[in-house]
């Protein structure tokens, strides 16, 4: 093999092992050692490419980022909301949503650019809908929050089910009750309004 795709294979393989690692133990929790053995390299080697293991973080960070968009995008121009299986999804998309989840309880700034966007994106999303909440920014930041708290509380919600939700059928298990959390009201719109006078006192 070229020396050059074998160094990019490597690069890649170091990536990816970094990415469930800090995504299911924190960055303080994963060791170069640790990220070098679960890649099957030398920790030289994750230093010659990456220098430090917060430099490898900002990496991951980015690359989680911008695989997102991508596959978001990649959604959206192919099928719409057709396209969110979460059975075919997950073994694209569930690595890199735990990682950024844990990125953004680690206090990445990239993560949180990420979150915001989700937040800018859900209100663009509901007023193209014709959704009228009272706050759209309030209401968009608690349905991001909500979608992004199923990972952060990954073992409880596991353990609820009685199934793992980092599995793929866990996974769509979670993803169905997320939609209809999403889809079936739980107050009626006159529960809503007293609600909403209540506040206004």
């Amino acid at each position: 093999m070229d020396r050059s795709v074998e160094d990019l294979t490597a690069r890649a393989r170091i990536r990816d092992a970094a990415i469930r690692l800090f995504g299911e133990r924190g960055i303080e929790g994963a060791s170069i050692r640790d990220i070098a053995g679960e890649a099957g390299v030398s920790s030289g080697l994750v230093r010659h490419h990456f220098g430090s293991k917060e430099a490898l973080r900002e990496f991951c960070d980015q690359y989680a980022r911008d695989r997102m968009l991508e596959i978001g995008q990649e959604i959206t121009d192919a099928a719409g909301v057709a396209g969110l299986d979460p059975t075919t999804m997950h073994p694209r998309v569930f690595p890199l949503q735990l990682y950024l989840v844990r990125s953004m309880m680690d206090g990445s700034e990239t993560a949180t650019a990420l979150f915001l966007e989700a937040v800018d994106s859900v209100e663009l999303w509901s007023k193209s809908y014709g959704i009228e909440p009272t706050d759209r920014r309030a209401y968009a930041a608690a349905l991001a929050a909500i979608k992004l708290s199923v990972f952060v509380f990954r073992d409880q919600v596991s353990k609820a089910l009685g199934e793992d939700i980092t599995s793929p059928e866990g996974y769509a298990r979670i993803g169905k009750g997320l939609m209809e959390v999403f889809s079936i009201p739980l107050i009626s719109p006159e529960q809503a309004e007293q609600l909403r006078r209540q506040q206004e006192k």
